[in-house]
């Protein structure tokens, strides 16, 4: 009988753990969701790290970007760890922008998401300003 319910739990273990993750929230930078600039993230913070970093980088030294993903509903900031996305697709299609699903798995920390895919909200649309000045 104890062999039975090991088994059970054992593949119920199994079953989730194929499950993958997935978060919806505002993709920024560390230090902008930890200083909750989310519309007026600066964007220095997405190469050294911080706001006003630039005065201290040196061209030549690596980058210093963290990507998290904050929740709203949560107040949660998980970190990314880019393992089946590229940054440069993040970036160009995610950064700074609510509503970015990120589907992965969540690591044993549960901070950190190792991301497999993610989906953008579609771009803002293009308007015209017609009114006078």
């Amino acid at each position: 009988m104890k062999k039975v319910a090991l088994l059970a739990l054992l593949g119920a273990g199994m079953l989730f753990a194929g499950t993958p993750f997935e978060k919806k929230g505002f993709l920024t930078t560390k230090w902008c969701a930890e200083h909750d600039l989310f519309a007026d993230c600066r964007l220095e913070s997405y190469h050294c790290g911080s706001g006003g970093c630039f005065r201290d980088w040196l061209p030549g030294e690596p980058e210093k970007m963290q990507l998290v993903l904050y929740v709203h509903d949560e107040g949660k900031i998980y970190s990314i760890k880019p393992a089946g996305v590229r940054v440069s697709d993040l970036l160009e299609k995610a950064a700074n922008r609510n509503e970015v699903t990120i589907i992965g798995s969540l690591e044993s920390d549960g901070k950190t998401i190792d991301a497999k895919k993610f989906k953008a909200p579609p771009p803002p649309k293009k308007s015209f300003f017609k009114g006078c000045l």
